[in-house]
């Protein structure tokens, strides 16, 4: 099974849209909602070295990860449409 891990937030809209195709897809993931606080990202920003979210992470991806929803979007209709 792909591991896919998702940092996000809530009521980000590039989050929401990287979220609902993830969901058209139907594929299982696992989501950390990051704290509202770029201050208080560590655990986003120690793996990737930067704050903004949405953030993916795929096992099956040669990217070590992806931050831009478009990008991600592209990707994930790619690799699994």
């Amino acid at each position: 099974m792909t591991q896919i891990e998702l940092y996000d937030r809530e009521d980000c809209p590039y989050s929401q849209k990287v979220r609902a195709k993830l969901s058209d897809l139907d594929l299982d993931y696992d989501e950390t909602v990051v704290p509202d606080a770029h201050s208080d990202r560590t655990e986003v920003e120690d793996r990737t070295g930067q704050t903004g979210v949405p953030v993916l992470f795929d096992e099956q991806m040669d990217e070590e990860f992806l931050a831009d929803s478009n990008e991600i979007v592209a990707y994930l209709d790619r690799q699994y449409n």
